[in-house]
């Protein structure tokens, strides 16, 4: 780490901190610093970070600010410049929130507040997309605040998506039958969701969608990465091969096989362009069958839990974030083109649960051939009490999907 002029400062330590903190090892070697409210196995474990913070209050956005600094004052003496990573909603909301305190301390890119919060509150995302082009699942909102008024509008087509607009509220919230997405059959369903996420303390917008069909296959991913000076130097395409089916996980993808989409990659740069984006950006898409549209559900202000098949495809996530923010490089925009296949489930769960014959049949090739892998699985990686801990998940993500489908 001594012979770099940055040192990685990771927010969390999900899966998705582990992924990154293996991006920034295979390009530079380093061990980098994570900083989280609490031990998760992902990285507990591990001997790739070189140190991790544990601070409790991490999650409250008064204390948040305060923690970074103290992080910052005990890694900065070197005189090295501290690259600042989040990795879910709630740490990079809190990054942009205190943007210009932060920046005394570290070096990082993420996009204004002003362009987060169109993004994360969703009427103000879909009113977006409908001045620009960009197509959506038929949507609805409704205010949990109060819930005298039921949900009974007639032209929306069941069955129906609902999801909390406001993640970070929610995120928080526990209670039994808790969800990452519901999925309604008819009206009497609807309101009946609407009387459990109200009575648990949701009091804000719900996001009602129509439900798009098909299987996961139908899912796709999009990767685009804006520099500082809002170029858009990376775009990056995947085909969701299976996600989690799991309640509380649904939408996080286990699998994805990289795709070359010219005119759905430039899509995605100029409408990120067009909002005058920076950071890493992650595109959530369905293609709907019906009509051959490819529908937009939201756009994450960081890199996704799975985005790491980018970095396997040749286009590390961590040097485009280090060329950028330590370095000051200026890029050309690349699509990124290649065969991979990103999974972290098990071989078998592939074989047994991805139901589209032709994609099921890719991923056996792609297996063969070597042009895959699991993350989770990092080679350089040796902590033997991590290993076995995965192993043991592997088995039980076979049970999951087994027992568990959408």
């Amino acid at each position: 780490m001594s012979k770099l002029n940055f040192i990685p400062i990771i927010v969390g330590t999900d899966i998705n901190a582990y992924n990154m903190s293996i991006s920034f090892h295979e390009e530079y070697g380093v061990n980098p610093i994570l900083v989280g409210r609490g031990e998760l196995p992902f990285t507990k474990f591990s001997t790739i970070p070189g140190k991790i913070e544990y601070f409790p209050k991490l999650g409250e956005p008064e204390e948040f600010p305060k923690i970074m600094e103290k992080v910052a004052k005990k890694y900065g003496k070197s005189g090295r410049k501290l690259m600042l990573v989040g990795t879910n909603d709630m740490y990079v909301r809190y990054i942009v929130e205190n943007a210009e305190f932060l920046k005394k301390y570290f070096v990082f890119n993420y996009p204004s507040i002003e362009v987060m919060d169109t993004l994360q509150y969703k009427a103000n995302f879909y009113q977006l997309c409908e001045e620009y082009g960009i197509d959506y699942p038929t949507t609805r909102f409704y205010n949990c605040t109060s819930i005298e008024k039921p949900f009974d509008d007639k032209k929306i087509l069941y069955p129906l998506i609902l999801k909390p607009s406001n993640v970070i509220l929610y995120l928080d919230l526990k209670f039994e039958g808790k969800e990452k997405v519901y999925k309604a059959e008819n009206e009497e369903e609807v309101n009946r969701i609407l009387h459990l996420l109200h009575n648990a303390g949701y009091h804000d917008e719900i996001i009602i969608q129509e439900f798009i069909p098909g299987d996961d296959t139908l899912m796709w991913d999009g990767v685009v990465y804006a520099d500082q000076n809002k170029n858009v130097q990376l775009v990056a395409l995947g085909q969701v091969v299976l996600q989690e089916h799991t309640p509380t996980a649904i939408g996080n993808y286990t699998s994805i096989i990289s795709r070359f989409d010219k005119d759905l990659m430039r899509k995605m740069q100029d409408f990120i362009e067009y909002i005058g984006y920076t950071g890493f950006a992650n595109f959530d898409l369905k293609y709907d069958t019906r009509d051959g549209k490819f529908k937009v559900f939201e756009i994450n202000i960081r890199q996704g839990r799975s985005s790491y098949y980018v970095t396997r495809l040749g286009h590390n996530l961590a040097r485009y974030l280090v060329d950028d923010c330590v370095d000051n490089k200026k890029k050309d925009v690349v699509y990124a083109n290649g065969e991979f296949l990103f999974s972290v489930v098990p071989k078998k769960v592939l074989r047994d649960f991805v139901e589209n014959n032709e994609i099921n049949a890719e991923c056996r090739r792609l297996i063969k051939e070597g042009k895959w892998a699991n993350p989770l699985f990092y080679p350089k990686d040796k902590s033997l009490k991590r290993k076995l801990y995965m192993a043991a998940r592997q088995y039980n993500y076979y049970q999951k999907y087994k027992n568990n489908q959408w």
